[in-house]
């Protein structure tokens, strides 16, 4: 209960000597950097002039999704007697951009995989998505839908 505080800072690192002089002069390379934690080597998407080798921010968005339901559906599968021993999601997300350049996201689609130990949880193992959906702070947070798609074998 109550209100929690997230920081991190995220640290250009993309001046080539002139600053951002030129549109083409610039990286936009930079780190995201939480106390205790390994760096994220950031860039933009290489549609937007950034290099593909780093996360850009739309892809950190749609793992966010991921992870969050992932968590939530975790938690929910130990709590409601249900023993997964495997969850893979391969996450898409779709972003609209408009003729100005800026752009919103239109759509993230999950497909979580869920293999669970019992034939027998497999029915409820299926329906502990929906309830995962609706706990999941992120999915709650964007202005977009966030669908899901589960596969749940044994």
């Amino acid at each position: 209960m109550g209100t929690h505080q997230y920081e991190v800072d995220v640290v250009w690192t993309g001046n080539t000597g002139s600053g951002t002089s030129g549109y083409k002069t610039y990286e936009r390379a930079h780190e995201v950097v939480a106390a205790g934690k390994e760096t994220i080597l950031g860039s933009s998407d290489p549609s937007f002039r950034g290099d593909r080798s780093r996360y850009n921010p739309e892809e950190l968005l749609v793992a966010s999704l991921s992870q969050c339901h992932m968590l939530w559906y975790l938690h929910l599968a130990s709590v409601n007697g249900v023993v997964v021993t495997d969850y893979r999601d391969h996450a898409t997300g779709t972003m609209a951009e408009h003729p100005d350049g800026s752009g919103r996201f239109t759509e993230v689609l999950l497909h979580p995989v869920v293999t669970v130990a019992d034939p027998a949880t497999r029915e409820t193992a299926q329906a502990l998505h929906e309830k995962a959906h609706s706990m999941c702070f992120i999915a709650a947070s964007v202005n977009f839908p966030v669908r899901h798609e589960p596969t749940v074998s044994v």
